[in-house]
């Protein structure tokens, strides 16, 4: 019973490691849906590049890409009232929320009107700024310095400024609510002084599952001058630190599961070692050595066995209730994520058989010809 429970805990607590790295990845990816786009276009060299008819065709003509957005993103200085903060213009078109749905972390006001000088400011830069929404007594000033290789001597002379009306206010995470202001891309334009076709990059909005064979097709139709990446490769660091914790975590456990499983070896010693008697009576009624140490390899696997389905039961159940009553909260709103997946239930139960038969094999190993002859 020891052995069974040891076995039950460490099960529970593997299983519920690899589900809560599985919430935490989907609780994130909700975000980096949120914000980043299925597959980006950017210049290779340079930080902007002409949107040409070429670039129109290939996109219009590639298949499965559902929807595509113009984009302009650069470093500007933003002034409201007396307070000033640097921080990211992100110029966006008319289609950009069809890419992404950065519209549904609006938590005050609205998105931004295209026929309108306004922006949408993230939840950071408002509040060091103190913006009032639709506050249409105050607008926000924002600068960016003038391009030339000329010196300036006025410094009221050295910067590009446009007003614009901050008419709402995003929430997504620390780092994004205090980098960007998203405007529109006809204001961004004249405030970079860009062309009319002149963009930062291109977010692209593709059917599912199909992003990595849509990015290498334009790879081949737009050449060596675009950078074409997609939302992993866009977020390759944070997945890479994500899998790797993981797995970290998964080699901590399973060396716990192995500590556990010395009581398995030592339970079965105990039981060969009390059996001493029967296992010769066995031997001379024509049983083999082989024979014998199969009976208790067989009850070391039974007894992992039962301790992996009753650990996997009570992780199931755990990892529901949390789901349903939010037992454990990362803040006052925000339920610990943890995700229930088939993979997991897999990895578990291949982990856990294997260690099992290791331990039933070396308790096995102390069963010899000498044993059960004296």
């Amino acid at each position: 019973m020891i052995a069974a429970v040891g076995v039950i805990v460490g099960t529970i607590a593997l299983f519920l490691v690899l589900s809560v790295f599985s919430g935490l990845k989907t609780f994130s990816s909700h975000f980096l849906n949120a914000t980043d786009p299925d597959i980006r276009i950017t210049a290779s060299k340079g930080k902007s590049f002409l949107f040409t008819s070429h670039i129109k065709e290939t996109l219009d003509s590639t298949k499965d890409i559902l929807s595509y957005a113009k984009v302009i993103e650069e470093r500007a200085f933003f002034k409201y009232g007396k307070k000033e903060q640097i921080a990211y213009i992100k110029g966006v078109d008319s289609n950009y929320t069809k890419v992404v749905k950065v519209d549904s972390l609006i938590f005050s006001g609205n998105w931004i009107d295209f026929n309108t000088n306004t922006a949408l400011v993230g939840n950071g830069i408002g509040n060091k700024l103190s913006i009032g929404i639709l506050n249409y007594g105050e607008p926000l000033h924002i600068y960016v310095p003038k391009s030339g290789k000329k010196y300036i001597g006025n410094p009221d002379k050295a910067f590009k400024k446009v007003s614009t009306q901050a008419v709402g206010v995003f929430s997504i995470s620390e780092e994004l609510d205090n980098k960007f202001v998203f405007t529109s891309l006809n204001l961004s334009q004249e405030l970079l002084n860009y062309k009319e076709n002149q963009i930062s990059a291109i977010d692209i909005k593709n059917k599912k599952g199909e992003a990595i064979s849509i990015a290498k097709s334009l790879k081949k139709k737009l050449g060596p001058d675009f950078n074409i990446l997609t939302r992993e490769e866009l977020n390759a660091v944070f997945y890479k630190i994500l899998n790797t914790e993981k797995l970290i975590a998964y080699l901590i456990f399973t060396l716990v599961l192995i500590i556990a499983l010395f009581n398995v070896i030592g339970s079965i010693i105990m039981m060969i070692l009390d059996k001493k008697t029967n296992l010769k009576t066995l031997f001379n009624l024509g049983a083999s050595v082989k024979e014998i140490k199969q009976i208790f390899i067989f009850q070391g696997i039974l007894l992992t066995v039962v301790g992996l389905l009753a650990g996997i039961s009570l992780g199931v159940v755990l990892i529901l209730c949390q789901n349903k009553f939010h037992l454990f909260m990362i803040s006052q709103n925000i339920p610990y994520p943890i995700e229930l997946k088939l993979i997991n239930v897999i990895i578990v139960c291949i982990t856990i058989t294997t260690l099992g038969y290791i331990a039933a094999k070396i308790a096995s190993s102390r069963i010899s010809k000498k044993l059960v002859e004296e």
